[in-house]
């Protein structure tokens, strides 16, 4: 059995984030994320509501070799990022297998991505262990790759699993995880879920969700339960069309909602939503991740969901083949996201976004109150000053 490894105790790596305060004369004292957002340009606003890919700021990536090999991808920092990385300002960045060579490559891109970054990033990874893993079973960074989530034998295990995955993010600057996945394997014909899922208990899967969200926290990485409301019982794939799961919202309840509560419970700190539409649930006839229905109205509402909220990524076929980036990022703040993960065109929809509040088609409140949860995440996770 995988053992948690040893981590000491260090209260910037996870703290509680500060909560208003009225002093003794009846003022209240601001926390650290008002005061920060107070200070914040509408434009810098708008940035901290995106998470991309390097690749989206960094033209001139194409044709770049390191150490005399071409890559597929953005290894390091260049003139283009890092102007572009200035002036777009996103909240986070995602890395992908292809932006991660070794060791030494990996800590200096996010050294110098958190350098150039006004305010800290997010610098999020899907490292779920066993088939998806970025950094695990790389021979350069010598860490042995995870069994598939179905091969976890208890909630000790899912424990120690996070710990173990948590501790070696940090140690190259990694600090928010895109997992654990919290969908139920309810459906022999998915193609993009099975083994990735703990299991097809809901009870089972959401006691491992959140002790594996116990450990991940123990090193003090940011967590994200996927993919709401739950994309175990699907047979289609996101990445390529729209894809429906057919159960109304008291089966869902019953089923494929148990571990989204768990991880709740669990104070898991964001949640994503999925590309999947949910036809016996709302009326609205979007996607799960641009349905106010099920983000407002289930999610935060019923669910009591208090966290970040995060779309899965724009660029896939189900959002992209048809939204513009610009449509598709407005639809998806408007039905609640925080986080719109990876546009198809960050500039696009950054612009998109910047002119829909600036026209009054979104109150800068409703941005506000996103931008508040996601300075609050960073704070809790000591990446504010």
């Amino acid at each position: 059995m995988l053992e948690a490894p040893e981590i000491s105790e260090n209260p910037v790596l996870y703290r509680k984030a500060e909560m208003d305060m009225e002093s003794p004369t009846g003022v209240v004292v601001k926390t650290r994320a008002q005061k920060k957002l107070e200070s914040m340009s509408l434009e810098e606003k708008i940035g901290q509501m995106f998470v991309v890919p390097p690749e989206a700021l960094d033209r001139d990536y194409r044709g770049t070799t390191y150490n005399g090999k071409r890559v597929q991808g953005t290894v390091v920092m260049s003139d283009s990022l890092r102007d572009k990385l200035k002036f777009y300002a996103p909240g986070g960045i995602i890395l992908f297998s292809y932006n991660i060579i070794d060791p030494d490559q990996t800590t200096a891109l996010l050294k110098d991505l958190q350098r150039e970054s006004k305010i800290p990033l997010l610098i999020a990874v899907d490292e779920e262990g066993g088939l998806v893993s970025r950094i695990s079973g790389k021979a350069s960074f010598g860490i042995p790759d995870l069994p598939d989530a179905d091969e976890v034998a208890d909630e000790t295990e899912a424990f120690n699993r996070g710990a173990y995955i948590g501790a070696y993010m940090m140690q190259y600057g990694f600090n928010c995880n895109l997992a654990p996945v919290a969908d139920v394997n309810s459906n022999p014909s998915n193609r993009v879920i099975g083994s990735r899922a703990f299991g097809k208990d809901p009870t089972i899967v959401g006691g491992l969700v959140a002790s594996e969200i116990d450990g991940l926290r123990r090193s003090g990485v940011i967590t994200t339960a996927k993919h709401f409301p739950g994309h175990g019982d699907t047979s289609g794939d996101t990445h390529h069309s729209t894809v429906y799961v057919t159960k109304n919202w008291a089966e869902l309840l019953v089923g494929e909602i148990i571990p989204f509560k768990m991880a709740i419970k669990a104070d898991v700190d964001m949640i994503m939503v999925a590309h999947i539409s949910a036809e016996n649930v709302t009326t609205d006839g979007l996607p799960a991740s641009l349905s106010n229905q099920l983000i407002t109205g289930k999610l935060r509402k019923e669910l009591g969901f208090e966290g970040v909220v995060i779309t899965d990524s724009m660029e896939m076929g189900a959002i992209a083949d048809y939204y513009t980036p610009a449509e598709a990022t407005i639809l998806a703040v408007e039905a609640g996201n925080d986080i719109v993960l990876m546009p198809d065109d960050y500039v696009e929809a950054y612009n998109g976004l910047l002119a829909a509040v600036q026209t009054g088609k979104i109150s800068e409140a409703r941005i506000n109150e996103s931008v508040l949860r996601i300075l609050t995440l960073k704070d809790k996770h000591g990446l504010l000053n």
